[in-house]
């Protein structure tokens, strides 16, 4: 069965580019990288590409006079590869609709906090002085909107009293690494549909329990 191909789109290190890079070292995944593009010539997450021996390409935002000529350089660069799928993981440029409208249900993104909540940059601070007990990271389907589209799948993870924007980062990064390998699996098995912008997913498999923050003693 042919695997699913899926673009990267990063402009850092790339640690949720490196998540998938190890996804798919199993035979077993359903889904390939068949190219990581970045608008940074020096972002770190290229060389984990490189290494792996995976097709990359850099198209410098800066060498364009809009947006709309950049992202048209990407379309090309991706279709040429023939990605049916994009991640964006760490990607710091904001996407015009046009883009989006082309890649509508193709396109993903992974963000740290638990969306609709903690939408933009400075999300870890903005959850501490919130003083909220729970954060998490959420991936969605992109829409035009920043941080806005159907949610697929969501890590929860307490806030510790003594968190700093480190530690919690830290913490959920960790469970970053998880749910994005998750749900490019799941829409690679064809698992994941969305109506009238809302996902189901075929066959879930909910968690029990309940977390509670304090826990009661």
């Amino acid at each position: 069965m042919a695997k699913l191909k899926v673009g990267v789109l990063i402009s850092g290190r790339g640690s949720n580019l490196q998540a998938l890079i190890d996804a798919c070292e199993d035979e077993s995944y359903p889904a390939e990288i068949a190219l990581v593009l970045s608008n940074v010539a020096d972002a770190a997450g290229l060389k984990r590409a490189e290494a792996k021996k995976i097709p990359t390409k850099v198209i410098d935002h800066k060498a364009y006079e809009d947006r709309e000529g950049f992202e048209d350089a990407m379309q090309e660069a991706l279709t040429a590869a023939g990605v049916e799928l994009i991640c964006l993981a760490g990607f710091m440029r904001l996407l015009t609709e046009g883009f989006v409208g082309r890649w509508r249900d193709r396109l993903i993104n992974i963000h740290p906090s638990l969306l609709p909540a903690f939408r933009g940059l400075n999300v870890h601070d903005r959850v501490l002085e919130y003083g909220a007990r729970f954060s998490g990271c959420t991936v969605h389907f992109v829409r035009a909107a920043v941080d806005d589209g159907p949610i697929i799948a969501q890590a929860v993870v307490p806030v510790h009293q003594d968190d700093d924007a480190d530690s919690l980062a830290a913490r959920i990064l960790t469970h970053e690494h998880r749910v994005y390998p998750l749900v490019v699996r799941l829409i690679a098995q064809s698992r994941v549909r969305v109506t009238d912008d809302l996902v189901t997913v075929r066959d879930p498999q909910a968690p029990m329990g309940t977390m509670i923050n304090p826990a009661p003693e």
